[in-house]
């Protein structure tokens, strides 16, 4: 029988010792060597491609994706152990996502609920989205029931919480702390029922959690969603035309590009809005191309396709973003 060792190298590659004999395999051929194994039992591992397939539609999000089948592996073999008779680990499955808006969280947060539902982990799957709004109340006791209310509708689901941070910004007064007592109260009597996560900015959320010493260890798998490059926002962006039977002509191609380098360059990170910027951009320049073609009464097919440079509004969309994100 083969035995091998595998470590990790920060240059990208990925060190294996098989039978004493030192290999070394870059990321591609280690994930090239993973795909080959999952295909050996594709009935076997149906949920798990179908995920896969669906997070591929994803751009970016590295870290995501691979704690998304560590996460799957471990549930799998804890699955074979109990057939086996061997004792099983139940761990909490709760989870602190940080990044800035437009990351991609959310979206996330629906695939890992579809996943854990698929695995019988979760008997619905179903996702309950939340704010400071809808767990603190207005008197003494309202936020311990209105905090109970939503975590009743999340089990068999996720419980999903953004901006996480505002519940501890009022102090030791505010009634955001008592959402938070009575959260991590639930999360350990009803902690295999539901799963809650935590979502928001990264620095902000990092100091909730030194506000909060009990917290960390309540959420093992916290996760990074970084903003995107200005690559893979053109590449977001070109999905979102194609998907919508769109196409962007080259000079609006270019137009698009040399604007998200301008807003990037001159924006703060947390006001920037990631794909949710793309996507109001892509959605106003549609509605700017029905207008020309109206006016134009044009409407052959490459027409009908074609975004061009003049239907870009970027100066208006500007002062759009300018007005709509500041942060909460």
């Amino acid at each position: 029988m083969l035995e091998r060792a595998v470590t990790y190298k920060n240059n990208g590659q990925i060190n294996i010792i098989l039978n004493g004999q030192k290999q070394v395999l870059t990321n591609a051929e280690a994930e090239a060597e993973y795909q080959a194994a999952l295909q050996k039992n594709e009935a076997k591992h149906s949920i798990l491609k179908e995920i896969e397939k669906e997070m591929n539609t994803l751009v970016g999000m590295e870290e995501m994706k691979r704690n998304i089948k560590e996460i799957y592996a471990w549930i799998f073999v804890n699955q074979k152990r109990a057939e086996q008779g061997l004792k099983v680990g139940k761990q909490a499955l709760h989870m602190m996502f940080k990044g800035n808006p437009g990351t991609g969280k959310t979206t996330v947060a629906r695939l890992i609920g579809k996943l854990f539902f698929e695995m019988n982990v979760l008997s619905k799957g179903h996702l309950i989205e939340a704010e400071r709004a809808d767990l603190v109340g207005e008197y003494i006791g309202h936020t311990a029931q209105k905090t109970r209310d939503l975590i009743k509708k999340s089990l068999g689901g996720i419980l999903f919480i953004d901006e996480a941070y505002s519940l501890a910004r009022g102090g030791e007064k505010d009634f955001g702390k008592e959402a938070i007592d009575t959260l991590v109260k639930h999360m350990e009597d009803k902690q295999h029922e539901f799963i809650l996560i935590l979502a928001g900015y990264s620095r902000e959320m990092t100091h909730f959690l030194s506000l909060n010493p009990g917290l960390q260890s309540r959420f093992p798998i916290s996760i990074d969603f970084p903003d995107y490059s200005v690559t893979q926002l053109m590449d977001i962006a070109k999905r979102m035309i194609a998907e919508r039977e769109y196409q962007l002509s080259q000079e609006a191609e270019w137009k698009l590009k040399d604007y998200l380098m301008t807003v990037k360059s001159t924006t703060s990170p947390i006001k920037f809005s990631n794909g949710r910027f793309v996507r109001n951009v892509i959605e106003k320049s549609i509605r700017a191309q029905a207008m020309r073609l109206l006016m134009g009464d044009q409407y052959l097919k490459n027409d009908l396709m074609t975004i061009k440079s003049q239907d870009l509004l970027i100066k208006d969309e500007t002062a759009a973003h300018e007005k709509t994100s500041q942060p909460v």
